[in-house]
């Protein structure tokens, strides 16, 4: 899968945020673990929401996961990678503090 950025393209999962772009080592659902989301963490003052795209369809989010970012004050919203796209857009536009984690499909 590729993240397109204006002119720039992501092959691969990404963490996204609104002044960066990094690579996330991230396949499938499986691979993602609690420390999957340090960069996030690392961020969590600039951060309230976090949306996670699961790729072409969503599935519960593992208790573990909102554990260790709730500490931090960041939601975890889990959907399919495309509506994860559409939804960081507007809540940008919006100025709300976001970040998102999008496995490519």
């Amino acid at each position: 899968g590729i993240f397109r950025f204006g002119e720039e393209t992501v092959t691969g999962s990404i963490l996204l945020f609104p002044e960066a772009v990094y690579s996330w080592n991230v396949t499938t659902k499986d691979d993602i673990t609690p420390e999957s989301f340090s960069r996030v963490i690392e961020k969590a003052d600039e951060i309230e929401i976090l949306l996670l795209g699961m790729g072409t369809r969503l599935t519960p989010v593992p208790l573990e996961w909102r554990q260790a970012l709730k500490p931090h004050g960041i939601v975890i919203e889990p959907m399919d990678t495309g509506a994860a796209c559409r939804t960081y857009n507007v809540l940008v536009s919006e100025a709300r503090r976001v970040a998102a984690a999008m496995i490519a499909v």
